[in-house]
């Protein structure tokens, strides 16, 4: 067993396919749980841009939040309660920033270059499952001096790549099928198209209400947009962002569908009556909330509570017939009461890879409008908005440690709650507001 910020530490490796690496970590959780009379177990999963050194080190840092609060005794009785953490270690390829946010690697004195998309294409290799991708980046980068001028070679190129994708599995509202049904330089010239973002207006971060019954507090109204560039280059660097967040979002999905869920059914089949509290940052969002859902067909995992920290998937995930006929692909969590205690989402403006991600699938999809990815936007992320058209969710902020104000979190219920003034970008969540709200929640149960 190892120590993490003073709380018992074990972390569990998963391949690609959601297979645990070695059962001996699976089995040494368990053992520990069954004899240490602990009561709560965290189970955390970094997101798609962590190689395994910047994911214990995210945990390290996000953990010694949680310590931080728990030490301050500004929680009463928390202090009581005897924690252990089961850390997820996944495949998810490393990325720089600017990998993250569509046109991101060009600026103003830096120009997309074909240069820069053979680059790009080259640190792809060793993102894909399939056996054959990197042959595939290989081919699709003898292309690359063509895609100007040439709609065949775009052809050629979209179709190269979108050939390494797995099928869907991991639905979300992203415009998938959009995308694979699309010819290919049809596909490259809506994602050259500009994009204008609305940037809300920063919500105050003084007194309001934090969660409670019927409370709202508003996003704001337009401040200013910002524009991806525009042009074919554009298109195609916006595109291979695409292929990069698809293979993640169905890596994430497959993970916490099969492995992860399959190791909490151990762990409380074993320990029935240790309470359980995911938290997820960026796909690892995705990923715990798979792990609570389970597969089509197989009964959820009951969990304690769920904290989402700049999630990756749709704001509609959890919805309730969000085009009037549907619900959300998640909408079984709530249905099902998976989750017993609060759910609680941290969403911010600031949030820039997910902000600006899903208003890729609004090119897509054709759909070209004056705010794409807001809340309400067809493509929108639950980092960005928190979770919209879900009628158990309500509006509020983060909370300072010393706010006047308190949560009022309920069981069952999720809050969206407003993090402009403490989140800065997407991997920014380790904070001890964070971890006060999530104490919160756990209080709760």
């Amino acid at each position: 067993m190892q120590d993490l910020k003073g709380f018992p530490y074990f972390e569990v490796e998963f391949s690609k396919r959601g297979e645990v690496h070695d059962q001996n970590q699976v089995k040494e959780l368990i053992d520990f749980l069954a004899q240490s009379g602990t009561s709560d177990l965290f189970v955390i999963s970094h997101g798609w841009n962590n190689d395994m050194c910047d994911a214990r080190n995210l945990y390290t840092r996000f953990f010694g939040c949680m310590r931080h609060v728990i030490n301050s005794g500004i929680m009463a009785g928390i202090d009581a309660r005897k924690f252990a953490i089961m850390a997820v270690l996944w495949p998810s390829k490393k990325f720089a920033e600017k990998d993250l946010i569509p046109s991101g690697a060009a600026g103003a004195e830096s120009p997309i270059t074909n240069d820069l998309l053979r680059q790009e294409l080259e640190e792809m290799k060793g993102v894909f499952d399939d056996p054959q991708a990197d042959a595939v980046l290989d081919k699709a980068k003898l292309l690359v001096p063509k895609l100007e001028d040439s709609p065949k070679a775009r052809k050629e190129f979209t179709d190269l790549l979108r050939s390494i994708l797995p099928k869907e599995t991991s639905v979300d509202i992203d415009a998938s099928s959009d995308f694979f049904k699309l010819p290919g330089d049809e596909v490259i010239n809506r994602l050259s198209k500009p994009v204008p973002i609305v940037e809300s207006k920063p919500i105050s971060s003084g007194r309001a209400a934090a969660g409670g019954s019927g409370s709202s507090v508003s996003m704001g109204g337009a401040a200013g947009l910002i524009q991806f560039f525009s042009g074919i280059k554009s298109g195609v660097l916006n595109l291979l962002n695409y292929l990069t967040y698809y293979e993640m979002k169905e890596r994430s999905g497959i993970v916490g569908s099969t492995g992860v869920n399959q190791v909490l059914r151990k762990i409380l089949a074993q320990n029935p009556d240790i309470k359980t509290h995911l938290i997820g940052h960026s796909f690892g969002g995705r990923l715990v909330t798979a792990a609570a859902a389970g597969s089509e067909g197989q009964l959820p995992v009951k969990v304690s509570t769920m904290t989402l920290l700049q999630a990756a998937f749709s704001h509609y995930g959890f919805s309730e017939h969000y085009d009037g006929v549907n619900d959300g692909f998640f909408r079984r969590v709530i249905i099902n009461k998976t989750v017993t205690g609060p759910i609680v989402i941290s969403c911010t403006r600031n949030d820039k890879a997910v902000g600006k991600m899903y208003p890729l699938a609004s090119l897509i999809a054709g759909q070209i409008a004056a705010a794409l990815g807001d809340k309400n936007d067809k493509y929108g992320g639950i980092g960005r908005n928190g979770a919209q058209k879900t009628p158990e969710a309500s509006e509020g902020i983060l909370l300072n440690l010393n706010s006047q104000d308190s949560y009022q979190f309920q069981p069952g219920k999720l809050y969206n709650l407003n993090s402009d003034a403490v989140i800065k970008d997407h991997s920014d969540i380790c904070h001890n507001e964070i971890a006060y709200a999530i104490f919160n929640a756990v209080a709760k149960t």
